[in-house]
């Protein structure tokens, strides 16, 4: 649909109106981070904010966007004369999750560059982002080396282009806008720190204000630019008053008593560094100036806090996002306001009020289908991104009566769910060779970033040159080509792409036994603390995560594959036990699952983490037995059919890591019989810290080739 839909149009979701328009007001904001569930308005409203932001004026035929009164002195289309600028309207440029490190900075032409010595150079959306709006929806799964250009732009205000000494530099100011889901995992902590503001959006369970979100949906398909005209008094409103707001927000004074506020919130909550304190009080200022005031009051300081701080007190991906806002109120108390200056101005709601005539909810009708609620303003009950536990998979405390009644997987009662011991550092696991996966931190892989390991003929468009390569290839021909000058002849069949190593994120996924031979309180909390510090270390080298566990008699995958680690954190946590041990069950789930997404991602190695103590008390419903061949009828032995069930993952060429659970003075062994069929090592929990994890890697890959030669 070519007609936008209305920014004013968009019911309720007043922090995420809010955070927006504030950084139309003031752009040194630093950017927004809309963080909800699917299907709650956030593309809808970023999109939307566009044609509430004043024109700006450019530099006739500058694709770079120089203002007119002060051209870049560095622009690629430079230098520019002066004269009369030509006005457009401020750009909202979409970066896709799949876009190019090209596509992103730009392209040099790199054979113009080395045949004739000129830079050749095609803008990417940096350049057309600056002085308007860089939206990044699912922000989360952008790669990595994208995010460190992000980084690297929104620091320095410009973006740099090399390519073998060639180099090409421009500026690029722009608002960053990111949306992103946090099922499908967290964003870094360096691109998160970026963000000046985040808002946290759900879904309205008002069956009135969804029913206003209904209503405009089917308004604005039925006849949109109808849609729009009905909301553009209100469309007009707001543009008009963010720029009062732009030309009032250089006379708000914010006092001595407002930066005390500001500091002792920020140091109160011990997030990290100054930008915070920074952030703040600029938010602080937009909003009075929003409100129509000259001066930042209390009121500011905390509707600051509340928008700049919850994303900067994550220590790790398992805290929930949040400000607990009786301790903020506590910490402003101790600091009263300044008394105010003599200020005649009338002080409107300091809140947006776009809304329509009609408006009676928190929701959104825009094209994305949006139906978004109300949402929290950071406090302790932001929403979760994991569902909700069904009743009979409700987490209990360690003080909970145990045993339960009996489960369904078994005949065993099933024990109450203990917390995880403290998460600790582990050394990393890794997969055997050299994959071609997604950008990651864990095994090696070719990749675009990394060191060079050599060189071969492009495949499409040439990205990295090799220099002496190609050199080296054009060199021989150089007579017969008739070179008179100093200048080296390249052609097209000359050029050389540099082919380079680095680390790839793989699909770790966890075979949990949560049997009733696992069920003492203590050792489980040991077992669910391993997993939580492996999930951790997931976390940090970009991988995805996946979590079985299997008791009674029965296999169940408790989290499909996904990039939220703190997802599978919170299934682990809820996680109870009891039953007996069906070990086969448990490792033919663990094939089906890395065979489907072997179909979905085959670039992407997975490493399966077995997490048991060996035993096999029960043969358990194999379910896809099928995929074994003969091995679901070969014996009713449970021990015999783990042991075939290893040994068909371990043929798949799966790398695999047995943790071994078993304690006390007598070891039976069986995780390390375990291990032997899966072909890989076996740990025991002690050993898999990072001070006692030394040779693990290398007994990863040593014990995977000595299987592999004994077969």
């Amino acid at each position: 649909m070519s007609t936008p839909y209305p920014f004013t149009a968009v019911v309720g979701q007043t922090d995420l109106r809010l955070a927006l328009l504030l950084n139309a007001v003031s752009p040194a904001v630093g950017g927004v981070l809309v963080r909800g569930e699917k299907g709650t308005a956030k593309s809808t409203a970023v999109r939307a904010l566009s044609a509430l932001l004043p024109q700006v004026d450019v530099v006739p035929g500058c694709r770079f966007s120089c203002a007119p009164g002060a051209p870049d002195p560095a622009c690629p289309d430079g230098p520019h004369e002066p004269g009369p600028g030509a006005a457009r309207p401020a750009r909202m440029v979409e970066l896709p999750v799949g876009a190019s490190e090209d596509r992103l900075v730009g392209a040099l032409d790199i054979e113009r560059a080395l045949a004739e010595g000129v830079k050749a150079f095609e803008p990417g959306l940096l350049a057309d982002a600056h002085r308007g709006i860089l939206y990044v929806d699912e922000v989360n799964l952008l790669h990595d080396h994208l995010i460190d250009l992000l980084l690297d732009a929104a620091a320095m205000g410009a973006s740099y282009v090399e390519r073998e000494g060639v180099s090409v530099r421009h500026a690029a100011r722009f608002l960053l806008v990111g949306t992103m889901n946090p099922e499908e995992g967290e964003l870094r902590p360096q691109l998160l720190d970026r963000f000046g503001l985040t808002v946290e959006v759900a879904a309205s369970r008002e069956p009135a204000q969804r029913v206003e979100v209904v209503r405009r949906r089917l308004a604005y398909e039925d006849d949109p630019a109808a849609f729009a005209t009905r909301w553009s008094g209100e469309e007009q409103d707001v543009r008009a008053r963010v720029v009062a707001a732009r030309a009032l927000l250089p006379k708000v004074r914010l006092g001595d008593a407002s930066l005390l506020q500001i500091a002792a919130t920020c140091a109160g909550f011990e997030v990290d560094g100054m930008r915070a304190d920074i952030v703040m009080a600029r938010t602080a200022t937009a909003l009075a100036a929003w409100a129509g005031r000259s001066d930042v009051r209390k009121e500011d300081v905390r509707q600051a806090a509340l928008l700049a701080l919850p994303h900067r007190r994550r220590r790790n991906p398992f805290d929930a996002p949040g400000l607990d806002e009786d301790k903020l109120d506590e910490i402003l108390d101790r600091f009263p306001d300044e008394e105010p200056e003599n200020d005649p101005e009338p002080e409107p709601d300091p809140e947006p009020e776009p809304e329509g005539p009609d408006d009676g909810g928190p929701q959104d009708g825009g094209p994305d289908g949006g139906d978004g609620g109300v949402p929290p303003q950071g406090g302790p009950e932001a929403p979760q991104a994991p569902e909700a536990p069904a009743p009979d998979d409700a987490p209990q405390t360690p003080d909970s009566p145990a045993p339960q009644p009996a489960s369904q997987h078994g005949a065993a009662p099933e024990q109450a769910a203990v917390r995880a011991a403290e998460p600790f550092r582990t050394k990393m696991l890794s997969v055997p060779g050299l994959g071609e996966g997604a950008s990651g931190r864990r095994s090696r892989a070719r990749t675009a970033h990394g060191r060079t390991t050599g060189a071969q003929r492009p495949r499409g468009q040439l990205t990295k040159l090799h220099l002496a390569a190609t050199v080296q290839a054009a060199a021989p021909h150089q007579k017969a080509r008739g070179r008179t000058g100093r200048g080296l002849v390249v052609r097209k069949d000359d050029l050389r792409q540099a082919t380079r190593e680095g680390r790839e994120g793989n699909l770790v996924l966890f075979l949990v036994d949560a049997s009733g031979s696992m069920a003492a309180r203590q050792r489980m909390s040991a077992v669910k603390g391993a997993v939580l510090s492996l999930l951790l270390d997931a976390y940090q080298r970009r991988d995805k995560v996946g979590l079985i566990t299997f008791r009674g008699s029965a296999a169940e995958l408790a989290l499909p594959p996904t990039s939220s680690v703190d997802a599978a954190a919170v299934r682990l946590e809820q996680l109870p036990t009891g039953g007996r041990t069906p070990l086969a069950a448990g490792l033919l789930k663990a094939h089906e699952v890395l065979r489907i997404e072997r179909l979905r991602d085959p670039s992407r190695r997975p490493l399966l983490v077995v997490v048991t103590d060996g035993r096999a008390t029960s043969a358990g419903s194999t379910g896809s037995a099928g995929a074994m061949g003969s091995a679901g009828s070969a014996s009713g032995d449970p021990r015999a059919l783990a042991g075939r069930s290893a040994r068909l993952l371990q043929a798949q060429g799966i790398a695999s890591v047995v943790v071994d659970c078993e304690s006390g003075p007598v070891r039976l062994g069986l995780a390390g019989v375990l291990a032997g069929d899966l072909g890989g090592p076996a740990v025991t929990l002690d050993g898999l810290r990072a001070d006692s994890l030394a040779g693990l890697v290398k007994n990863v890959r040593t014990a995977s080739d000595t299987h592999r030669r004994a077969a």
